[in-house]
């Protein structure tokens, strides 16, 4: 019997949370011994209370108030390390789960040695539609990009090796952690799972997505646009508040941990400007209508053969 630790990060969204644990009780858990972490990052909405009365099996870690995302992360891993499991599940808790997904990403993992195995991340609100899974590297647009028009039918049938997992919701055997160590929160406080998996990768753990793996996502909220911000606002965004999306700092060094080597890394942040300037941003309006070919067909020669 495989063990395996869920980790969840959390702070003050207590219905989200509780819908998060009802959908985890309801999974398949046939051959697994599954054990759930969450880490109550100072909620003030009774968060905690409310998990104790209605999921007693579950264990609450508590912080307080300044672990942010991957601090909060890191506490749930090391705590989770102490019950010696096999895998730990980190997940955000704005998600529901497929029955079998769990089963499914174990299932990889064992047939795969040496790989960290993410999810097929749909959109709850249109569940057909891919949400930040499997990014692909392109120095001249600037790092990453993400897809905005991938769907179930247009991704590998198999599992595919990617450079990035984005850590809604990964699958880390725990000889990786002890290998790799843990998510670099000194330098993100949010965002942590931008190094974490391009670290692994290059200290010879595979990266893989299992598209049996359903996991449902809530829609990310927007950050509001550079160009329609005033001059404080834009100044604080680009430069003081490291949590923020367009953070510069968050920006640099996500490229440069992110790349496939220093080199790209810096070019791709200098990349970024330029596409900002022609309005060409592959985090803008133009990547939400610029062509994308099937998932399948980019990643053929990704493919995992048996």
């Amino acid at each position: 019997m495989r063990k395996v630790i869920i980790v969840i990060p959390v702070h003050n969204r207590r219905e989200t949370t509780l819908q998060c644990l009802k959908s985890l009780s309801r999974i398949d858990s046939v051959g697994l011994d599954v054990g759930i972490i969450v880490v109550d990052d100072g909620s003030t909405d009774g968060t905690q209370e409310a998990i104790k009365k209605n999921y007693a099996d579950v264990e609450v870690v508590r912080g307080d108030g300044t672990l942010w995302f991957t601090g909060g992360t890191n506490l749930g891993i090391k705590t989770a390390l102490d019950h010696d499991p096999d895998f730990i599940l980190t997940i955000n808790d704005d998600e529901v789960f497929d029955a079998d997904f769990l089963k499914y990403m174990v299932e990889c993992a064992d047939r795969y040695p040496r790989s960290v195995v993410g999810s097929l991340l749909l959109l709850w609100d249109t569940p057909h539609k891919l949400f930040q899974t499997s990014p692909k590297w392109n120095t001249w647009t600037g790092g990453f990009r993400h897809w905005q028009n991938q769907t179930v039918w247009s991704v590998p049938q198999k599992p595919w090796e990617v450079e990035i997992i984005v850590g809604n919701c990964v699958l880390f055997p725990v000889e990786a952690i002890r290998e790799v160590g843990l998510m670099n929160e000194k330098r993100y406080r949010h965002y942590g799972d931008a190094e974490y998996t391009p670290r692994m990768r290059r200290k010879g753990w595979r990266l893989l997505i299992e598209p049996r793996a359903r996991v449902f996502c809530q829609p990310n909220n927007l950050p509001p646009r550079l160009r329609e911000m005033p001059i404080k606002k834009l100044f604080k965004t680009l430069f003081i508040d490291r949590g923020n999306a367009h953070s510069l700092y968050r920006r640099f060094w996500g490229n440069l941990d992110g790349a496939p080597n220093r080199i790209e890394g810096v070019a791709a942040f200098m990349a970024f400007f330029v596409c900002l300037a022609i309005k060409r941003n592959a985090e803008g309006n133009w990547a939400m209508t610029a062509d994308e070919k099937p998932l399948a067909e980019m990643f053929a020669d990704k493919i995992v053969k048996d």
